[in-house]
């Protein structure tokens, strides 16, 4: 077997994760050294050396998704979406509370954590994915519309919203728009938007019964300094200044001064480290990397002869790129703060795992649609 064997799937998207496991390199070991000495010793090759080990892990991890027959995934979907729904109660029962969010749970040998919310993500993903191409020949039915697609979004979403509202609400926008384009009735979207704002509302009544289970205190918090404050809280205020002493080509690498005071400078504002290092044109890569992983994604899905193909591939890739732009978006004030990692950037062991997993499914489907692609091509050519 050669190199070109091991190696399947779209060369776009092999190129994107290498670019951005550089980038996640250089700007997670700039950005830990607070962490470091925070913590004592000042050691940030160990947080180095962690992370960079943990996104080896993580390619691998893609490289193995990209080698599954890109059909198995359409007979997993339903159990993923059953053991995501199992993974999201066990969280919201016994799940371990950092930073006043019960979004972990502890895995009972090796005592590492990691947020079922990751995994649901791409388990939900893909049952929608998969319904949608069962039913394409009678999904404008309430039946087939309501209790096969639209009751699993809610109940997913649903677990996720309490601890983590913006998770939740990029799952719940990526799957609306999976089911535009895949035809389903406008007022079975009409209905479950409106089942989500109802949810919502009950949300905000059980505050004062479930107070340490329900975060509405920090949604308002943030949504009032975001409407009320134009300079922005303390995060977003060190954020813009550390994209403001940036400028056009940055302070260099490991330059960084506003890393020492922005809070979590390796997670949620790493985007902000960035800029202020690598200025505007560092930036200005960095997202164009993202617009180009969302132009293979499209090239991609159109060229699919399989709605479960394209839906995935649709699903997935929006998925990874408009939670990069959320990021973004934050570290600028162009939206409240919503403590969505940087993907494939950000330091977390399982984010940049599960993000590396759904590139893996989204290069077993290159695969499959590229050879189908090429066996059709052929086929039109014999033709003429």
């Amino acid at each position: 077997m050669n190199i070109v064997q091991l190696r399947r799937g779209d060369r776009g998207i092999w190129a994107v994760m290498g670019i951005l496991a550089v980038a996640s390199v250089l700007a997670v070991y700039s950005s830990t050294s607070s962490l470091a000495f925070g913590r004592g010793g000042g050691d940030t090759e160990y947080y180095l050396l962690k992370h960079t080990i943990f996104l080896v892990m993580s390619i691998g991890a893609a490289w193995l998704a990209s080698m599954v027959p890109f059909k198995k995934y359409l007979r997993y979907a339903p159990i993923l979406w059953l053991l995501s729904v199992v993974l999201l109660l066990a969280t919201m029962l016994f799940g371990l509370e950092i930073n006043e969010a019960r979004r972990w749970l502890q895995l009972p040998i090796i005592g590492m954590s990691f947020q079922p919310s990751e995994f649901a993500k791409i388990a939900l993903i893909l049952y929608v994915a998969a319904q949608i191409a069962s039913r394409q020949e009678a999904i404008k039915g309430f039946r087939e519309a309501f209790l096969p697609l639209l009751v699993p979004i809610i109940v997913v979403v649903g677990l996720i919203a309490p601890s983590d509202l913006s998770t939740a609400a990029l799952l719940f926008g990526v799957c609306l728009i999976m089911l535009f384009i895949g035809r389903v009735d406008w007022k079975y979207i009409a209905l479950l938007i409106g089942a989500a704002v109802m949810f919502l509302l009950i949300l905000l009544a059980l505050e004062s019964v479930f107070p340490d289970l329900l975060r509405v205190d920090t949604w308002k918090s943030r949504i009032e300094e975001f409407l009320y404050q134009p300079e922005g809280g303390y995060q977003v205020q060190q954020a813009k200044m550390a994209i403001a002493r940036g400028y056009i080509f940055g302070e260099g690498p490991g330059s960084s001064i506003q890393r020492n005071f922005l809070p979590y400078p390796y997670a949620d504002f790493i985007f902000a480290i960035i800029a202020e290092e690598y200025g505007l044109m560092g930036a200005a890569f960095i997202i164009m990397v993202y617009l180009f992983l969302l132009w293979r994604v499209v090239v991609i899905a159109t060229r699919s002869t399989s709605v479960f193909a394209a839906m995935v591939t649709v699903g997935l890739g929006l998925n990874i790129v408009v939670q990069a732009f959320m990021n973004i978006a934050v570290s600028v004030q162009l939206v409240p703060v919503t403590g969505l990692t940087l993907p494939l950037i950000s330091m977390g062991g399982s984010s940049v795992l599960i993000t590396s997993i759904a590139i893996g499914i989204l290069l077993s489907a290159s695969h499959w649609v590229n050879t189908e692609f090429k066996k059709r091509l052929q086929r039109d050519a014999h033709t003429h």
